[in-house]
């Protein structure tokens, strides 16, 4: 209790007297970094997951071919899940004497419950988002069938038994797929028709869905409620499955965020362990007098202990409240740009940071606070009497485990964390080691240079472990920062190459065999390019190697629901340009064989079909049997057409065929559209505009998030640097004051102090820039699934960030010791 109370009064005392202020600063800082970066990387990845589930109109959609059973309804209910229902199914519109195939989309109120329906009031008109859905009576026509069948807005259209006027042109609904199977423009009427439409009766081909959205952690509750009880004519699809190329964006978005999260904790590690350095150094002789005066090591422990555990308190909440005061401002400037505000964020951010803070506080200044328990009674005497240093393995260890632990818990890729941390420890022994050697080195080289770098060179030999040590944070900061520089560049390239300006925006489709020629001759009659155009055929699966695939056993559900699917097959001579063979060989161009078939990764994993097996089709009433030859990695943010199924040339010969092409359409060239329609009313054009633009909208909202948690982790990396300057501070200002006492002057003093931070800088930037480099590779091609391509630019700009940067740290942390007048130091040296 004595212990206490005097751990209490005397960190009252040294608050004010400044003793603790340094660790105190560093404790907050990396606290108010790691706050900010966890409030910002919730709310924002919250903002982009909500984003991403736009392409299912809500957080779950369950779809079925049988009207949804209203006790699901009741379900979402229980779970306070908002629910709306549609229907899709295709029919032939009027107007006057054309008519066109169209989908039609009922949907009820609430609809959509993520994102909004975009209209238009004329053709190509200006677009509005609006909020509800057409009203009774009324519909909302796609501009491909309005062009099609000569109506406009305003105009009546035979839809079943009724005539609906349109309100409206339909530009865009978040749901609205680019897959195949949408091989009509799109009209959106009210449920509140249907019975009276005459449309829907026995035997009807209708896809009814069930949408849900609501909280995040009630969704997910509702969504495992229902996995038992699901029957098998219901599917459920959340946003990872609902569109590859908006949840790809989404994924490395957040992605990133948690690499940033991690960097920045792992920054504030190394931040708190130098400064505890500092903090247990300057109270050596305190503790040596406390010690000459009867006191035991178990009192000067603990208090140590209360006055670390006050220490990491108040850095926890000063950190905290600076955290969030720094990221409610950066939000609010985010949400002006993305137009829209970000939803709130939850308390997980606050109990990582404190957590992780504590952890760090008692985790790497724990070795310091062991030696400084056992300062010997002498150092009263003598200044250079140190208590011999303990071992930091175990219990930096136990450390690094439980902060990892808190990490995986909260990220939940083991995967990245073993990569980042496994990473950035190799490179802290390389560092460690490396700065040795340099200490070794300079120690018999550095005769023959002026006198500033003389004493600046002769501080890196006289100081060796603490020269090392400082190499290694150096080093670190550099690491993590030149990582974080390089990933963020190749993944808003990455981004910026898959919507790049010739990505194509239009898909044709439903182009029949002796249509291809004409299609083709109306490019080449306007100077636009032709599109190459891809055969398609309708297949079922009936076997794998002789087993049928209704009574077969699967990974998964989606393994089951892919093998009993209508397919779509291709055939090509050559591999496409998006698309890469990662087991078996692609054929010969000139193959004419038995027929082979490639398959797409993920569906080879999800059915368990492996290279040789025998797959086995129903096309047109005949049977086609085709061995596996290869298995591929199909790059779906191409927007080209891509199939889970291709086969060999000629495998598919006598089959009936449709063709299909994706191609860029120009502004000025969608005349052109409207006449290929009416010259070939059974060709459906998809319109990708919208769908470019809803993975924009994501990439560029990721984008600002990755911009601004770069920032953040950029004070952590701030932090170290001084932290490691700071360590060292005490004698650099004893001997600024020798050596000024000596007659040596003040600018030459201070560029020995900067050219041993040059020395040092120099060394952690070359170290620096290889390790960057290497981890940047494997986290770029295993976590973001992105090509890696080696810049040389890196290692200039990694040695001279890490000289200008550690010149520039060590100038503010270290002018405050050249500048202090010499009697002073002395006087405090001596007393």
């Amino acid at each position: 209790m004595k212990a206490v109370v005097f751990a209490l009064r005397s960190f009252g005392r040294e608050l004010r007297s400044g003793e603790v202020l340094v660790l105190l600063a560093a404790v907050g800082l990396a606290v108010a970094a790691l706050t900010a970066v966890g409030f910002l990387t919730d709310r924002i990845g919250k903002a982009v997951a909500r984003q991403a589930n736009e392409v299912l109109a809500a957080d779950l959609r369950l779809r079925s071919q049988a009207p949804v059973p209203d006790e699901w309804r009741e379900l979402a209910a229980d779970y306070d899940l908002l629910t709306a229902d549609t229907m899709s199914f295709p029919s032939v519109v009027f107007h006057g004497d054309d008519n066109a195939l169209s989908s039609i989309k009922v949907v009820s109120d609430l609809y959509p419950l993520r994102g909004a329906v975009r209209v238009a009031d004329d053709l190509f008109g200006e677009q509005r988002a609006v909020d509800g859905i057409p009203g009774v009576g009324e519909v909302w026509a796609d501009g491909a069938l309005l062009a099609r069948v000569g109506a406009d807005v305003g105009d009546l259209l035979d839809i079943g038994e009724l005539q609906l006027r349109v309100s409206a042109v339909l530009t865009y609904r978040p749901d609205q797929s680019i897959g195949f199977a949408s091989l009509a423009p799109t009209v959106i009427m009210n449920i509140a028709d249907i019975d009276s439409s005459g449309l829907i009766g026995e035997g009807s081909r209708v896809a009814y869905a069930l949408l849900v959205a609501g909280d995040d952690a009630n969704v997910a509750e509702f969504n495992d409620a229902i996995q038992d009880i699901l029957p098998d004519e219901i599917r459920v699809r959340s946003q990872e499955e609902s569109s590859e190329r908006a949840y790809n964006a989404a994924d490395r978005a957040q992605r990133f965020l948690s690499l940033t999260a991690i960097i920045s904790l792992l920054l504030s590690a190394v931040a708190v362990a130098m400064s505890a350095r500092r903090f247990a150094h300057r109270r050596m002789d305190t503790v040596a007098l406390m010690k000459s005066l009867g006191a035991t090591q178990g009192f000067v422990i603990t208090v140590a202990l209360v006055q670390l555990l006050l220490l990491g308190i108040l850095g926890v909440m000063l950190g905290s409240i600076t955290g969030y005061v720094a990221e409610e401002l950066l939000a609010r400037l985010l949400a002006d740009l993305l137009a829209g505000p970000l939803p709130d964020t939850g308390l997980k951010p606050v109990i990582l940071a404190s957590g992780s803070a504590l952890i760090l506080m008692f985790g790497f200044a724990l070795p310091a606070m062991i030696q400084l328990r056992n300062t010997p009674p002498l150092r009263v005497l003598r200044h250079d009497a140190m208590p011999p240093a303990p071992s930091r393995i175990l219990v930096v260890g136990l450390s690094f485990a439980a902060v990892s632990a808190l990490l995986y818990r909260s990220v939940g890729d083991a995967r990245m964390l073993l990569i980042l941390i496994g990473g950035i420890v190799v490179i802290a022994g390389a560092l460690y080691l490396v700065g040795r050697g340099l200490v070794a080195v300079i120690g018999r080289a550095r005769s023959g240079v002026g006198v500033a770098w003389r004493y600046g060179l002769a501080n890196v030999a006289r100081r060796g472990r603490d020269s090392a040590v400082q190499v290694v944070a150096f080093g670190l900061s550099i690491t993590v920062l030149l990582l974080l520089t390089i990933v963020r560049t190749d993944l808003l390239e990455g981004w910026r190459q898959t919507l790049d300006d010739d990505a194509p925006n239009h898909f044709l489709i439903n182009i029949q065999p002796h249509e291809v020629d004409a299609v083709g001759a109306m490019f080449a009659e306007r100077d636009m390019e032709v599109p190459t155009f891809t055969p398609l055929v309708r297949a079922r699966m009936t076997t794998i190697n002789d087993e049928s695939v209704k009574e077969r056993e699967y990974p998964n559900r989606d393994g089951e629901w892919l093998a009993n699917r209508e397919a779509n097959l291709s055939w090509s001579a050559e591999l496409s340009s998006s698309n890469e063979i990662l087991e078996g060989a692609w054929w010969p161009a000139d193959y004419s064989g038995p027929p082979l078939v490639s398959i797409e990764e993920e569906s080879a994993t999800n059915t368990g079909v492996a290279i040789g097996d025998r797959l086995n089709f129903f096309v047109a009433g005949r049977e086609i049997e085709a061995e596996v030859a290869s298995i591929r990695k199909v790059n779906w943010d191409s927007f080209q057409p891509n199939f889970f199924l291709v086969l060999s040339p000629g495998a598919l010969d006598g089959m009936p065929t449709t063709f299909i092409s994706s191609m860029r359409i120009q502004d000025d060239d969608q005349q052109m559209l409207i006449d290929l329609m009416r010259a070939h009313p059974s060709i459906s054009v998809i319109d990708l505009g919208a769908i470019l633009e809803q993975v924009r909208g994501i990439i560029e909202k990721a984008s600002l998030a990755v911009q601004a948690v770069f920032m953040f982790t950029l004070a952590a990396g701030i932090a170290v640097l001084f932290a490691a300057v700071q360590s060292t501070i005490d004698e650099r200002r004893f001997e600024s004051a020798m050596l000024r006492a000596l007659g040596a002057r003040r600018r030459t003093v201070f560029a020995g102090v900067m050219a041993e931070f040059a020395a040092l800088g120099a060394a952690a930037g070359i170290l620096a820039s290889a390790g960057a480099s290497i981890l940047a590779a494997v986290v770029a091609v295993e976590l973001f699934n992105l090509p890696y391509r080696f810049n040389p630019v890196i290692w200039v700009a990694g040695v001279g960030a890490g000289i200008l940067v550690v010149c520039i740290s060590g100038f503010f942390a270290a002018r405050g010791a050249v500048n202090a007048a010499p009697v002073d130091v002395l006087r405090g040296a001596s007393t």
